[in-house]
């Protein structure tokens, strides 16, 4: 261990996005919590529009919230001190501290990255002081090297938390020699000098057969291969990005497997891990869609989160899914909106300040009798509520405030940051058929699902299992065990301690 007063860090580099640098932190911290120690995750700058609650009520990144409870401990905004939620190409709502402080093109967030560092590092400063170990993570390549002069969340806070480095490079996208032997040769030599070792991850296939790939690697870059993660299919952890938004399908199976629940991938789409807990029940197949196509076999269609409602909306009626979902509601058909999905289904949003881009309103696609004005302050919240006899639990993220009308809300909502609360959610339409919830999380509770599964007809569907802190504690577990198969863990243990003994 480091002299001082400090606790030591880790640092997870990639070799590039999506390369599984979230889930090896996850596990990281998983085992060294479970040798004793208290561990915190962190990530200094963070772009994604899944985010998530703290019990403060603040805002942070999902990943490290799933991190922080790998590790056993309460999400706090020093572990994800800058969030930036994307609301366009160019331009970013930008998160610090767990509250909106601007929004900001890529331009004029680069003119403020001295300052943002310096809040970067004394969020680290403090997990320091209050933890025994720092896990952190990085972001996308580690080598950008047109980026690397202000870069404020790969090296830069590696160096200044003089962390030992792991580099992860994922073999399953293919290069993976190149990705970790260009990764080296394009970093200063101050920095090649951080990185203690590489992880390979995602194999699949015989590990033996690899043998001589590990050992290349390590004559070539002098570095100690950690170990080779396989692929695995027998762990369910929440992930920062998932690959099954991105598989859409052009149209819905004639002949489905179970009741087919369609999801419309908006251009924006924020909070996408909503929809996880369908992806494993009984009878239930999920498809991603984009384009207009015939809805009639589907039991439900769902509009999840945006991080830009009114482009979306605007997208949704130029693309001519207004008129689809209306025809399609009008046969019988079912439509749930969470969150923007919510306000989308309304009767119009206004943005009379501005807060999504240029000052106006947009019509909604009336599928609900409730209208939209989008103002501040944020809602972030954690919270339980009930819908009838059901109890369920998620948590809340959106910009302003839907009128409803007397008697058409589903949702009372009990307890919002553990604090006692009396006030109700979202809208039931009078033909039971559109149903809108500001609830993120709104399935994760089994006996919340079940009851929206009855509700649209799917009753031959079944929901075996809740997704709350037990079930996670679980998968959290396997992780580990995942990592202590195939990782020299004492070698790792060494880059803390000083010695492969605690």
């Amino acid at each position: 261990m480091k002299d001082n007063n400090k606790a030591p860090c880790i640092a997870v580099l990639g070799t590039g996005s999506d390369v599984g640098k979230s889930i090896v932190v996850t596990a990281i911290c998983r085992f060294f919590a479970d040798l004793g120690l208290k561990v915190a995750p962190y990530k200094s700058q963070n772009m994604s529009n899944n985010s998530g609650v703290t019990p403060e009520g603040l805002e942070m990144g999902r990943a490290q919230i799933v991190q922080a409870e790998g590790a056993g401990t309460t999400p706090h905004v020093d572990m994800n001190p800058i969030l930036l939620k994307p609301t366009s190409d160019v331009e970013s709502q930008v998160i610090v501290n767990g509250l909106v402080w601007q929004n900001c093109s890529a331009e004029s967030y680069h003119k403020k990255k001295e300052e943002l560092f310096a809040i970067a590092a004394q969020s680290l400063d403090r997990l320091r002081e209050q933890y025994d170990l720092v896990v952190i993570e990085g972001a996308g390549s580690c080598a950008e090297v047109n980026l690397m002069a202000h870069d404020i969340v790969n090296f830069k806070i590696a160096e200044y938390a003089e962390a030992s480095v792991i580099l992860v490079g994922d073999i399953h996208r293919g290069g993976v020699f190149a990705q970790i032997a260009g990764t080296l040769d394009c970093i200063p030599d101050a920095y090649k000098n951080l990185v203690k070792g590489v992880i390979i991850n995602r194999f699949r296939g015989d590990i033996s057969l690899f043998h001589d790939g590990v050992q290349w690697i390590e004559n070539k870059t002098q570095k100690k291969v950690l170990g080779v993660l396989p692929w695995y299919t027998h762990i369910e952890i929440e992930a920062e990005d998932s690959v099954m938004i991105e598989k859409v399908s052009k149209k819905l199976p004639n002949h489905p497997k179970g009741h087919m629940i369609a999801v419309i991938r908006l251009p924006h789409i924020a909070n996408f891990n909503d929809i996880d807990p369908l992806l494993n029940l009984e009878g239930v197949e999920v498809f991603f869609l984009t384009r207009v196509c015939d809805l009639n076999m589907a039991s439900a269609v769902i509009i999840p989160g945006s991080k830009n409602t009114r482009a979306d909306l605007c997208w949704l009626h130029k693309k001519g899914w207004s008129d689809a979902l209306r025809a399609y509601v009008d046969k019988g058909g079912h439509v749930l909106g969470i969150c923007a999905g919510y306000q989308i289904m309304g009767k119009r949003v206004m943005d009379p300040e501005g807060f999504e881009g240029k000052p106006g309103e947009t019509k909604g696609l009336s599928l609900l009798p409730v209208e939209t004005v989008l103002k501040a302050p944020k809602t972030t919240t954690l919270s339980r509520f009930r819908w009838q006899e059901s109890e369920g639990f998620g948590y809340e993220i959106h910009m302003g405030h839907t009128i409803v009308p007397k008697g058409r809300h589903p949702l009372i909502i009990h307890e919002r940051n553990s604090e006692p609360a009396d006030s109700q959610d979202g809208c039931l339409s009078e033909n039971n058929r559109c149903m809108g919830t500001y609830l993120h999380g709104f399935f994760d509770s089994c006996k919340i699902t079940q009851k929206w599964l009855n509700l649209i007809g799917a009753d031959s569907a079944s929901c075996l299992k809740d997704r709350g802190l037990e079930e996670r504690n679980k998968q959290y577990d396997l992780l580990a065990d995942h990592l202590r198969k195939h990782i020299d863990t004492d070698y790792m243990k060494g880059l803390v301690f000083g010695s492969s003994e605690l």
